[in-house]
């Protein structure tokens, strides 16, 4: 008996090997994915049924605070997630020592500079207050984009994890204001413009057709969000299988229509 199940295994792996179709889909594997709550679990929702079409059936967690899917996935909890870009996970592999690695782009959100009360950067009063995202890698990204506008300048070694010290040049003299990156949408009547993130924007309420007067440049932009494994699993069977149910064109439009043309496919 166990040599007779033996070989149907060989059997088995070897049809799927002819068929072209990975070995973890043949075997029905499921797969542990952190993703954010909201707009996200929409487009993963699709992504599971594309994954189901190769056999590879996948248990969605859904998360509420960005510290916490590479935590579970470190630690085993998780077997990838779909979240952040690389400027952040370099931050948290940095910081906390975390071995998780990209193993395929999905999408990107280009942030902007947002107001109620200008309809241009020009007209940014001086002394204008500007909320910015509080953690590290946003905020860099945030005062570079005001630095793309000439709202102010930075150190030439500043790096992408710049910060409000980094300044060197303020010739409006602009109050930044750090914030949590969730806070910042909904604090936009209390400042007169905020750079945030395109799906903090869509959750607040604000429009990007309306109240964006500024969207950094998508060309070559290192903030494409990616799927993300344990270091060593990356050429696993199962992670082609899930990379390929994201980048297709089903989940292209899926992206489009779930947040209203201000995701990007960054595949």
């Amino acid at each position: 008996m166990v040599l007779a199940s033996t070989r149907r295994a060989v059997l088995a792996a070897s049809f799927a090997l002819m068929a072209g179709l990975p070995l973890a889909a043949q075997a029905g594997q499921t797969v542990r994915v952190g993703i954010m709550s909201a707009e996200d679990e929409d487009v993963w929702a699709v992504v599971a049924k594309e994954a189901a079409k190769q056999g590879l059936t996948l248990k969605l967690v859904v998360f509420n605070d960005y510290t916490q899917p590479n935590e579970a996935l470190e630690s085993g909890e998780l077997d990838a997630n779909a979240f952040q870009h690389k400027p952040y996970l370099d931050n948290q592999i940095k910081t906390r020592g975390y071995h998780i690695v990209p193993v395929g782009y999905t999408a990107v959100w280009p942030i902007g500079l947002y107001s109620r009360k200008v309809k241009a950067v020009a007209d940014l009063p001086k002394g204008a207050v500007v909320g910015v995202p509080n953690d590290p890698s946003n905020e860099g990204r945030a005062l570079r984009l005001l630095e793309s506008q000439g709202l102010i300048s930075l150190k030439p070694d500043a790096g992408i994890l710049a910060t409000t010290a980094d300044i060197v040049n303020n010739p409006k003299g602009l109050a930044i204001k750090e914030l949590d990156a969730g806070m910042l949408g909904r604090s936009i009547d209390d400042l007169d413009a905020a750079v945030v993130n395109t799906d903090w924007a869509l959750k607040s309420g604000l429009s990007p057709d309306k109240e964006r007067i500024s969207i950094e440049p998508t060309e070559n932009n290192p903030y494409r969000n990616f799927i993300a494994v344990k270091a060593g699993h990356e050429n696993d069977a199962w992670v082609k299988t899930l990379v390929a149910s994201y980048q297709n064109d089903t989940i292209r439009d899926t992206l489009k229509t779930v947040y209203k043309g201000t995701a990007l496919a960054a595949w």
